[in-house]
């Protein structure tokens, strides 16, 4: 059924909503016209949720009007829901149900006739590559088919209005092309009205309009264009000096607050904004300029709503007069690893090394294989053929003492959320070993390591997603390990979010901690010394990003085009 709707489907008028006296939407305005796809960008906590849990009505507005569909969601909750369908983060699919009987659930809820199903569950499962896997329990399928499933499950019915929270949360590139392809298909299929959340700026260039949102007030709403126009002429790079890692450079420039507004690795660049009274000829290095993007504007709004954002003390001062040598100690050694469950060989025959202070990035498709090598790597799953040592120790025979070196963020948040910060952090210090003066010290230490200072008494499980990151690597780090472990780390945060993360990270590799990460923010490989591809289990490139860049790509390629290429070229279906 085709949208009927014109003018305004959605319109917010100093609409405000308070939780317990915390301001999470301060007198929003907000319109969207009938058959646009119109995207909201901003930190984590800046309010994107809730205005989209108010549109469905699931929340009641504190104060201020909000109209959908020209009616005022007071009182009418349940004929506004009966034309939306709303794809949370979390989405419910039941694990234990097939890819079929999910739908079926779902169609069930929404009072879709049964005569309805049959034409519109096989477009459904045909636009997301679902029809061979309709037996297919829901659980055992890879991250991306479940996002895929998500959005056939919302879109059992054809709605007017179509909300999407973080849809593509935890997909790999290449599934995150395939969902947009889906999404664009249905908003010309059936003319949809498409409001969407994102941490992926790729993903709002493709909106009409963008809202940048920050502290549940509206900093600008505009085309893509206009967002951009906020940075232009602001925006720079400078090629990296030889023997340097790019994200010392970036972290050199991101610690530089008189000068720099944000920088970030790009190929053998660094691309920075300059600050509002930057002056390129009084610089000390050689730049030039670069075109400016979405998220440049994005992040020159944040930073003049908030320009008051100092490195924390305990960081490094980095230093381009400094030698950065690599290390020739080898932290993990990896001979010929192989994981098979039953007939299926999830990991096959793959080797490497990781050395000392090293950051080594583990990409792939999800479903490649790279979970898995990594659970192998923290010694959360045994081998089954092979070779590998961590921190000196072979995983075959002593595994947990190799865990004794190692610190592991979760892919998913994993603390206690019921207990506070502090409980957690006494808890897993506690587990580790610590007592007494020295894990209080610890404590303390990490908390001003990750700004948590001041949340102490907060529980763990009402934290906005970027400081439930830094818990839980204040968690992962408080017995200082020699090695860390992160399992998509950054999946579902903000682009400001992951810069303060990635400056973290750089400092704990200038003190000699070794870093593993698996990271679907393809930009993120940029930030490793090397980094590998995997799919279908085995070992597509491994490199430096620059190395991996010169083979597979051009200096103009981004890191989601080469990854893309890499994987489609090994599965021979590149286009």
């Amino acid at each position: 059924m085709a949208s009927d709707i014109s003018g305004e489907i959605i319109s917010a008028e100093n609409l405000t909503k308070t939780f317990k006296g915390v301001v999470a939407l301060d007198k929003l305005n907000f319109e969207m016209a009938a058959g646009n796809l119109t995207a909201m960008i901003g930190p984590d906590g800046a309010g994107k949720t809730t205005f989209m849990r108010l549109v469905t009505g699931l929340m009641t507005p504190t104060d201020g009007t909000l109209e959908v569909f020209g009616k005022n969601i007071r009182g009418n909750e349940q004929e506004i829901q009966s034309f939306i369908s709303y794809m949370p983060q979390k989405f419910g699919l039941y694990e234990d149900l097939s890819v079929a009987e999910n739908m079926n659930l779902y169609a069930d809820l929404h009072g879709v006739k049964k005569n309805l199903r049959q034409k519109r569950f096989a477009h459904l499962l045909e636009m997301t590559g679902l029809t061979k896997f309709t037996a297919r329990l829901a659980g055992k399928l890879s991250g991306g088919m479940k996002q895929k499933l998500g959005l056939a499950c919302t879109l059992v019915r054809s709605p007017k209005l179509l909300l999407l929270d973080e849809p593509t949360v935890g997909v790999d590139p290449l599934s995150r092309r395939e969902l947009w392809e889906i999404i664009q298909q249905l908003i010309a299929e059936e003319n949809l009205s498409v409001l969407v959340n994102t941490a992926y700026m790729d993903e709002a260039e493709l909106c009409e309009k963008v809202y940048v949102i920050n502290r549940g007030r509206i900093l600008k709403s505009g085309s893509p264009a206009e967002i951009k126009s906020v940075a232009q002429g602001r925006c720079f790079k400078i090629k990296t000096p030889p023997n340097i890692p790019t994200r010392i450079l970036q972290s050199i420039l991101l610690d530089d607050k008189a000068n720099v507004v944000d920088s970030v690795p790009e190929g053998n660049f660094v691309r920075f904004i300059g600050a509002e009274n930057f002056d390129a000829k009084n610089f000390p290095l050689s730049i030039e300029n670069a075109p400016a993007r979405l998220e440049d504007g994005m992040m020159i709004l944040l930073h003049n709503d908030n320009p008051n954002v100092a490195a924390a003390a305990h960081m490094k001062k980095l230093s381009l007069d400094e030698k950065y040598t690599a290390s020739t100690d080898i932290d993990i050694e990896v001979k010929d690893l192989v994981r098979k469950f039953g007939d299926f060989t999830a990991v096959d025959k793959t080797s490497f090394q990781v050395h000392r202070g090293e950051v080594f990035g583990l990409l792939g498709p999800n479903g490649a294989g790279k979970t898995t090598t990594f659970r192998m790597l923290c010694g959360l799953l045994p081998l089954t053929d092979g070779f590998l040592s961590v921190a000196g120790v072979n995983l075959r025979t002593a595994r947990t003492q190799a865990r004794a070196n190692i610190g592991y963020v979760a892919q998913k948040f994993s603390l206690y959320g019921n207990l506070t910060v502090a409980e957690n952090l006494n808890f897993f210090g506690g587990v580790y070993g610590l007592t007494g003066a020295h894990l209080q010290n610890r404590i303390a230490a990490v908390l001003d390591e990750f700004n948590l200072t001041g949340h102490e008494n907060d529980a763990a499980g009402n934290l906005p997603g970027g400081y439930k990151q830094r818990l839980s690597m204040a968690a992962a780090l408080i017995h200082e390990p020699k090695i860390l472990f992160l399992d998509e780390p950054t999946s579902g945060i903000d682009p400001l979010a992951r810069r303060n993360f990635w400056r973290q990270i750089t400092d704990l590799s200038a003190k000699g901690t070794t870093i593993i990460i698996t990271t679907h923010f393809m930009e993120e490989a940029e930030y490793c010394d090397r980094m590998m591809i995997q799919d279908h289990g085995k070992l597509l490139a491994i490199g430096k990003p620059q190395d991996i860049r010169a083979e597979f790509g051009n200096e103009t390629s981004t890191m989601n085009e080469i990854f893309i290429s890499i994987v489609e070229r090994a599965r021979g279906d590149s286009k």
